[in-house]
């Protein structure tokens, strides 16, 4: 694959985020006056966020990490506390919330620097497993988390006059579809930039990718980060929407429904999260009727998906190969060293 074979892949994915993103920016025009189905779409945008960051930790830097829901939780926690402490505005406070979570991913992603797979997949979910029982004792109760009952008041928000409420989902969603395709926006940026490659290289060969000079220690903290970040980022938007947070979002449901996501979509397939929140959480809701099964049946369609679609919806619409994936790094490693090289002459 040349130069030219890499920059059709990068406009063919921006296309299809901008595709996707223009027929959802379409839909409140038909379904504004249908209540369930709006709060539907909503919700999949901040999942999909969710989704996207993790695929991003997950699927291209091939970091088998456990924590996400645990920085969606740190980032709305923090953004409520903040706000309420210092009375600023919830525009900021998603801001903090991300700029908490990122640091916390960060300090998650020290000790994991030498590990790998399932240690530190382990790691990740202490962490998550740990956060439940701090946001809940005395220390979590005097930073303001509320203890076991949670925080049940959220400060609305607001566009000048304007303060959204639940009874008009259209404004809740055209905010959250730019929110969303900002989040989405960076990650295709980040994938298809020195640090993406650098990224697949660690997952695909970390010997090789330290081989043309890429550092491991600097990429995985920066993957740790970003992918906390814009989480913790999501974390704050989803606890304003909601108007509550509590430790409910920390249980089993949630953790398998992302999972469902990533591998539905496409690991590692730019934009397969983005799809595969939006199918999945249609699926959710018409299982519904099977209440206590339907955790079951999602366990057996990650299994169903994993042995038949590898490569997700993505790889139904645009089939990719591992040795595509590796070439293409390769070369872009080796364009870079040969610029290097004329530089140096």
């Amino acid at each position: 694959m040349g130069h030219g074979g890499n920059l059709m892949k990068i406009k063919k994915d921006l296309g299809v985020l901008l595709a996707v993103y223009g027929l959802l920016a379409l839909l409140p025009i038909f379904f504004h006056n249908n209540m369930s189905l709006m709060n539907i779409l909503i919700i999949s945008l901040i999942w999909a966020v969710v989704a996207g960051s993790w695929d991003l930790i997950m699927g291209f830097a091939g970091i088998f990490t456990f924590g996400q829901i645990a920085f969606l939780v740190i980032g709305g926690y923090s953004s409520v506390i903040f706000c309420k402490l210092f009375g600023i505005s919830p525009w900021f406070g998603f801001l903090i919330g991300g700029i908490v979570a990122g640091g916390a991913g960060i300090l998650v992603g020290l000790p994991c620097l030498k590990l790998k797979g399932a240690y530190v997949a382990l790691v990740t979910f202490a962490v998550h497993m740990i956060l439940e029982p701090f946001l809940k004792s005395d220390i979590g109760r005097a930073i303001g988390t509320g203890g076991a009952q949670g925080i049940l008041t959220v400060p609305p928000l607001k566009i000048g006059s304007y303060v959204y409420n639940a009874m008009e989902p259209t404004p809740w969603f055209y905010t959250l579809l730019i929110i969303s395709f900002i989040a989405f926006f960076i990650i295709y940026k980040v994938v298809h930039s020195m640090w993406g490659y650098s990224f697949i290289a660690l997952r695909d060969s970390e010997l090789f990718a330290q081989s043309v000079g890429v550092n491991a220690f600097k990429y995985k903290l920066i993957v740790f980060g970003i992918s906390a970040a814009l989480t913790g980022m999501i974390g704050g938007v989803y606890a304003n929407y909601v108007g509550m947070l509590s430790t409910r979002i920390l249980g089993l449901d949630l953790f398998l429904i992302l999972m469902v996501m990533l591998v539905l979509g496409g690991m590692g397939r730019f934009p397969g999260a983005l799809l595969g929140a939006f199918i999945t959480m249609f699926i959710s809701e018409s299982l519904r009727y099977f209440d206590t099964y339907r955790l079951i049946i999602f366990g057996l369609l990650v299994m169903v998906l994993v042995i038949k679609m590898p490569q997700g919806i993505i790889g139904l619409i645009f089939p990719l190969g591992k040795a595509g994936i590796i070439e293409r790094t390769i070369l872009h490693f080796r364009e870079k060293k040969a610029k290097k090289a004329e530089m140096i002459t």
